[in-house]
């Protein structure tokens, strides 16, 4: 199905910030591909100020890109006054398509039983405040939690179709929103041509192992779990190891630093704080392991980032890691830490074991690429704009 030409598309990157989270990095890796293959369509880039835009243009490569353009909404998403500003620009530049790499989209703009002038795309990553408000307890989402699930039901009636990355998060959509499958695109994310192997870790000149974690500290991530592991491994495993956990601090979520202060191992374990791109590839190809133990994933990136690194990995079997890990990590259940234990064990004390993760996992990341995700993604802005 072929656009017409000089059809627009606005993609929301009201969501990118200089310290860029999962949804900031799915943004951006999208600019970049449709920067390279925009699929016939004109885009507008929504973007906070000129700060904003000059960092998103730089790092999606889009500085010169005939078919971009820049547009400047000084409010953010949740903003009731941008709401009302999102869709009166929407209106006065006769876009066909809006696109939100987030759940949120200005509602105004698309009533429930009106067609719309604007075909509206949403992702939804993940539902987590809905089918696990345990695992957020002081996020927002679940302190005010009606408000959260009144504005996701509002959403799932006005959004025209749904991007989201993984069966296992599809069907929490279907099932908690009442979304019909046939509006739901399972659409994985990809990983970065620059994550590959480095040269040998640095453990092969001696000294500790290194078991990575990359990643927030909300509880369904399950770090406290992964620090009892760590524990655990050297302490009944007798693996001389270093536990890093890198991603920005959170003040709310004190639980992981009190668990190794209590098992006495907080001398080995090094909390990096957020690292950029250069510092996370490096920490990735350092990295002897990477353990992910989330009780909930909508995706879970790391897992194929470290693998595409030449990392092994064990990561829990919950939600969407079966389905992004596959055959090439050592799955556990969640709160399995004598399975952990012992994967772990095995990676970093058998290098027979360790070499064929190793090789598994590279073949594996390999069937993930941002270049398919955003094949995708113009797919349904056709579909959408037809």
């Amino acid at each position: 199905m072929n656009p017409v030409p000089d059809k627009r598309v606005a993609v929301d990157a009201r969501w990118v910030f200089p310290e860029l989270s999962g949804i900031g990095r799915y943004t951006l890796e999208l600019l970049k591909q449709l920067g390279e293959d925009g699929g016939g369509f004109r885009y507008v880039v929504w973007v906070r100020n000129a700060e904003r835009r000059t960092f998103v243009e730089r790092e999606a490569g889009l500085a010169g890109k005939a078919d971009f353009e820049f547009a400047e909404l000084p409010y953010g998403p949740f903003s009731v006054r941008g709401q009302f500003a999102a869709a009166r620009w929407l209106r006065e530049n006769r876009i066909a398509v809006y696109h939100s790499t987030n759940f949120m989209v200005p509602l105004p703009a698309f009533p429930r039983r009106k067609p719309h002038a604007t075909k509206c795309l949403c992702n939804v990553h993940d539902l987590i405040p809905l089918v696990h408000p345990e695992f957020t307890p002081k996020a927002l989402k679940t302190r005010f939690f009606p408000v959260y699930q009144a504005l996701m039901n509002e959403i799932a009636r006005r959004t025209d179709a749904v991007a989201t990355g993984s069966e296992s998060a599809k069907n929490d959509i279907v099932r908690m929103l009442g979304i019909p499958p046939a509006r739901i695109a399972v659409m994985p994310d990809g990983v970065d041509p620059r994550y590959v192997p480095g040269g040998a870790k640095p453990s092969a000149r001696g000294g500790p192992k290194t078991v990575l974690y990359v990643g927030r500290s909300d509880p369904y991530k399950n770090v406290p779990g992964l620090v009892e592991v760590f524990a655990r491994l050297v302490r009944d495993g007798g693996v001389d190891a270093r536990l890093r956990l890198a991603g920005s601090p959170d003040a709310r979520y004190p639980e992981a630093a009190e668990t190794a202060r209590r098992l006495g191992v907080a001398d080995r374990v090094e909390w990096t704080g957020y690292l950029d791109d250069a510092a996370l590839l490096r920490a990735y190809q350092d990295a002897d392991a990477l353990a992910l133990l989330s009780r909930y994933e909508g995706f879970g990136l790391p897992v194929l980032e470290a693998m595409a690194c030449g990392t092994p990995v064990v990561c829990s079997n919950a939600a969407s890691l079966p389905e992004v890990a596959g055959a090439a990590a050592r799955l556990v259940a969640p709160d399995d830490g004598a399975g952990a234990v012992a994967a772990l064990k095995d990676i970093l004390t058998d290098p027979a074991e360790a070499a064929r993760l190793r090789a598994a996992g590279l073949e594996q990341a390999r069937k993930f690429s941002w270049r398919t995700t955003a094949a995708g993604v113009r797919k349904l802005y056709a579909e959408l704009a037809e």
